[in-house]
């Protein structure tokens, strides 16, 4: 018990030496802990019993953001429900769909750099590693996984979800940046939120807390009005709370 006082001490007294910056982004860590401890007992409350993938753990949030455009393959996927159907409502199914994204990039070896999850579709860029599975089998997964823990909450057995999914490979390094900036900004352009990071089922706030200031100021700073992407998706009236 000695040993632990004085391991907490020792930890109180480094905190108060931080400088300010600093102090703020440990501040946002713990917000962030406390942000996914809330999304896995949301989760947690749910009538139907989860499947073995989805909502079960926390979401394997990615390591800090390398940017860069990896020589295994660097992707900008779209995916959109059929019919464009907003399925994936509220706050415990865009949880459903967002952790079951990240934690089955990090099992198929896709490292995840930027994303944002709809009630009707979603977007990310990611690398793959030399380990990789084939981008079509981990998105095979997530569509599989996540349409049927949906339809067991929903009691559609069978219902089809997902229409399909489009990705590009991007090999420019300009393009790829100007592609992280759309992708984060996203909720911004639909609508959603005045400020990307106040919407907790896409990376702006994990980037901006993982990245450093000059890496944030260079993303966001990237124009996207030019970025083609199939993103005419109607999601202001979607209910994402």
């Amino acid at each position: 018990m000695t040993s632990t006082n004085h391991s907490r001490e020792n930890l109180i007294a480094r905190v108060r030496q931080l400088p300010a910056h600093q102090l703020s982004r440990l501040a946002d860590y713990l917000t962030l802990l406390e942000t996914n401890n809330t999304a896995f007992d949301l989760a947690a409350e749910s009538n139907s019993t989860p499947s073995a993938v989805v909502a079960t753990s926390k979401p394997a949030w990615p390591h800090a953001p390398l940017h860069r455009v990896s020589n295994h393959g660097t992707f900008i996927v779209t995916a959109a429900t059929l019919h464009k159907q907003p399925l994936f409502q509220g706050r415990k199914l865009l949880d459903l769909l967002h952790d079951s994204l990240l934690n089955l990039a990090q099992e198929h070896g896709w490292t995840l750099e930027a994303w944002a999850v709809f009630p009707n579709h979603y977007h990310f860029v990611a690398y793959g590693s030399e380990s990789a599975s084939k981008l079509d089998v981990f998105l095979t997964q997530l569509h599989a996984d996540s349409a049927r823990e949906l339809n067991l909450r929903h009691a559609k057995e069978g219902r089809q979800v997902w229409f399909n999914f489009w990705e590009t490979q991007l090999t420019y390094e300009t393009s790829y940046l100007a592609r992280l900036a759309y992708v984060h900004q996203n909720p911004v352009r639909h609508g959603l939120v005045p400020v990307a990071n106040q919407y907790r089922w896409c990376s702006a706030a994990w980037f901006e807390r993982t990245a450093t200031s000059a890496q944030v100021t260079t993303i966001y700073g990237f124009k996207t009005d030019q970025v083609k992407l199939r993103d005419e998706y109607d999601v202001a009236l979607c209910d994402v709370e």
